[in-house]
């Protein structure tokens, strides 16, 4: 009986232990859990927001990354990949010459009242040969007017880039895949 109860206590043991291990691989190195800090994303993600960074797959146009640069982490959505053009007029964007729809940014656009979100830029004009170079991506606040993005620190190396927030899971009138 003593050796039954014993085998009990170390399977039970081993099913904690091996369950905290996998939730700390899970929780640290696959899906990791962040606080938005600031408005720039507004209104896709708002300060205080909690969000899940994807670590792997590929990074694509329009979705959301986080990437660290000088130790701060900043969240912004990709818009240019290498070899792109990327040009604003008029608030349309145009990659490659090809005009593109944001409707992640058709509430915020809707509110305006005294000109345009986006100022005109191209990437012709503040990269040198004019395309996002290799290796690295053009990222843009949502809150073009309140970001500090690829328009100012330039295109981002995809090295820096933490993972994509496929969700926002904080607070809960928040919570919503992102897109």
């Amino acid at each position: 009986m003593k050796e039954k109860s014993l085998k009990r206590l170390w399977s039970w043991t081993w099913a904690i232990v091996l369950g905290l291990f996998l939730t700390l691989i899970i929780r640290f190195y696959l899906f990791v859990p962040i606080m938005i800090d600031g408005s720039s994303m507004m209104p896709t993600l708002h300060d205080g927001d909690r969000v899940i960074i994807n670590r792997f797959g590929n990074v694509n146009r329009f979705d959301v990354v986080i990437f660290k640069d000088e130790g701060t982490e900043y969240v912004k959505r990709v818009i240019g990949l290498p070899g792109d053009t990327i040009t604003y007029k008029n608030d349309e964007l145009f990659v490659n010459g090809k005009k593109q729809d944001e409707p992640y940014l058709d509430s915020y656009k809707a509110q305006l009242q005294d000109g345009l979100l986006t100022d005109d830029f191209s990437t012709e004009e503040m990269i040198p040969g004019g395309v996002v170079p290799k290796g690295t991506v053009f990222v843009l606040g949502d809150n073009r007017r309140a970001s500090k993005d690829s328009r100012i620190m330039g295109p981002i190396p995809e090295s820096k880039v933490i993972g994509t927030t496929p969700i926002c899971y904080w607070p809960l009138e928040h919570a919503k895949f992102i897109n």
